[in-house]
């Protein structure tokens, strides 16, 4: 049985707040006057296994009873600042659809020099009444699409500094492939998981994974309900999801502990 000291639980919090100089941005506003919409972003990134066909698509509104000039669609490839026109968009709301090889092309980047982990950033110039302004980023990485093959099945998950190691089964809801089930993250520890499993959402966007609280084991060495909340990612091509939990018990809680799970 793991041994855990327990000489009171302490849950501390640390605020800060940093503070920064606004630069003026040489190429436009951003933020500011007309804010278009951007939504059902799906895929959200370019699927490095098949550029060739990879795409991803979202929806450009314009709020309502505002008239806009122009809406140019531009793109720069890992920071690079070297904005293209991608498109114009003259009606909305407007689906727009945007290929590997189109943006590849303008970009002046062959396809076969995009590697894994390279990022693309599209941004809307929009001009009303006279004034210019930048849209929030899109910022669309070159990664393996999701996949249940790749999310689920055994694992290997170690605790870190809280102590855990052995292997956990992870299945996918047969409703929703992005909701996941893990069992078996107590019986490593020996406590008998009678509560479980624990539940990971999956954002099929980003790819971020979030775990809502929840109690797994009624016992935990003589204290009660230890539960798990946290965040993570999950990385598509390798099947990793790298996490941080609160842990807790009705007694009290730790600070987070950083969980890796990999593929078996």
């Amino acid at each position: 049985m793991k041994k855990i000291k327990i000489i009171g639980l302490i849950i501390t919090f640390i605020m800060t707040s940093l503070s920064c100089e606004k630069l003026p941005d040489p190429a436009g506003e951003r933020g500011v006057a007309v804010v278009p919409g951007i939504s059902d972003l799906n895929p959200g990134v370019f699927d490095i296994n098949d550029l060739e066909n990879a795409y991803v698509q979202f929806t450009v509104n314009i709020p309502e009873g505002v008239s806009v000039t122009s809406t140019t669609l531009i793109g720069s490839f890992n920071n690079n600042h070297a904005d293209v026109t991608i498109t114009e968009l003259t009606s909305f709301p407007a689906v727009v659809t945007i290929t590997a090889s189109d943006v590849a092309q303008e970009l002046g980047i062959a396809l076969a020099d995009i590697e894994r982990g390279d990022v693309f950033d599209f941004e809307l110039l929009i001009t009303a009444n006279g004034r210019t302004t930048r849209s929030t980023p899109l910022v669309v990485p070159a990664a393996c699409v999701y996949t249940t093959s790749m999310s689920t099945g055994s694992y290997h998950v170690n605790g870190g500094d809280w102590g855990s190691d052995g292997n956990v089964t992870l299945t996918a809801d047969p409703d929703d492939p992005y909701k996941i089930y893990v069992v078996g993250l107590e019986e490593i520890e020996g406590l008998v998981e009678d509560l479980g499993p624990l539940v990971m959402y999956v954002n099929p966007v980003t790819y971020a994974v979030t775990v809502p609280r929840k109690a797994i084991a009624s016992d935990a060495w003589g204290m009660h309900n230890i539960a798990y909340e946290g965040t993570g990612t999950f990385s598509t091509c390798e099947g990793t999801y790298t996490m941080n939990f609160t842990i807790s018990v009705d007694e009290g809680s730790w600070p987070p502990y950083s969980f890796l799970f990999t593929r078996n």
